[in-house]
């Protein structure tokens, strides 16, 4: 139930959009989730869209650690005090013991984000999958 309640936040975001959004779960991460969001962002094929407007939610469940990782593209639109912000709200629904509403509300800032930065063109497509990587 939560993992179809993250792809349809993706998908409805997605659709304002051309930036892509992916979510990849684990359950532990190698070094700092960061740098292990990084590593996934280029492994998922997220730094190779062609506006550099992609962002990757990571979580490492067993570790309790998260991190988001966005393109260039969107970084220079949006900057740190974005990142921070969709951080801390995770944070906090993740504490609360309900990381799905905590991904989905982010899911739903980061679309209103890349839409206003990034709108939906007649020839965009999908670029990367809606799914979870796991």
């Amino acid at each position: 139930k939560d993992e179809s309640r993250v792809i349809a936040a993706i998908r409805a975001a997605e659709a304002r959009t051309s930036g892509e959004i992916r979510v990849h779960v684990e359950r532990r991460c190698a070094g700092s989730a960061i740098e292990a969001a990084g590593r996934w962002f280029q492994r998922l094929g997220m730094d190779a869209t062609t506006e550099r407007n992609g962002i990757l939610f990571y979580v490492a469940v067993d570790d309790r650690a998260f991190a988001i990782v966005g393109g260039a593209g969107i970084h220079a639109q949006v900057g740190d005090a974005f990142w921070e912000a969709l951080r801390d709200a995770m944070r906090d629904m993740f504490a609360q013991g309900d990381p799905a509403t905590g991904l989905v509300r982010a899911i739903e800032e980061a679309g209103l984000r890349l839409a206003a930065h990034f709108p939906r063109r007649g020839d965009d497509r999908n670029e990367l999958p809606d799914e979870i990587s796991y």
